[in-house]
């Protein structure tokens, strides 16, 4: 069975976003980057919401043409582009290549596709990754803490009822000071 796995960036006091939206305080060098890749390479899945899908789609589908990306950035641009995408959104009409729109989290719908072979997938966006952790769909928390206290700005995780035991399945430190907090579920069996 395909796994669902929340990726995302947060500071260290817990923002996965500054005031204002901003995200310039992420420090994605080359070798994050690469890790990155190297998780994204076999996804066969990308669930994102509406803000997170636009903002991917406004940098790489046509990355190729900006010499400024190169390395890993331009490698992800392949990832990106050649994986199918379920975007969630109520206002959005349609999305581009290889992306569906969906109106809403339709929890048995997201069973289905987790019970189809294929890779893991991955969710992306706070608000999304709320929705799918109130129907207790997430099976894996990979979050990238970056060495910064923002003070402000908008929680990875808002308040939610209940408690959701994870067990630490690993760590990874980065040369630039950011550190992978890599999670399963509490009932996941350890890797062998």
């Amino acid at each position: 069975m395909r796994r669902i796995i929340l990726s995302m960036s947060v500071s260290l006091d817990g923002f996965f976003e500054g005031p204002d939206h901003t995200i310039d305080w992420h420090l994605v060098d080359d070798e994050v980057h690469e890790y990155i890749n190297r998780q994204f390479e076999d996804v066969s899945v990308f669930l994102l919401g509406r803000v997170d899908y636009e903002l991917m789609e406004s940098v790489w589908p046509d990355a190729e043409s900006d010499p400024a990306i190169a390395g890993p950035m331009l490698e992800f641009a392949g990832i990106w582009r050649d994986t199918p995408k379920v975007v969630f959104s109520r206002t959005l009409e349609r999305a581009g290549a290889n992306a569906t729109v969906r109106r809403e989290v339709d929890p048995e719908e997201i069973r289905e596709l987790k019970a189809q072979p294929g890779g893991d997938m991955f969710v992306g966006g706070a608000e999304l990754a709320a929705a799918f952790r109130q129907h207790d769909l997430i099976d894996e928390y990979r979050t990238f803490v970056h060495p910064v206290l923002l003070g402000a700005g908008r929680p990875l995780f808002p308040p939610a009822g209940g408690r959701t035991p994870l067990r630490l399945a690993g760590t990874r430190t980065f040369g630039n000071g950011v550190v992978l907090l890599h999670h399963e579920r509490a009932e996941a069996p350890a890797p062998s």
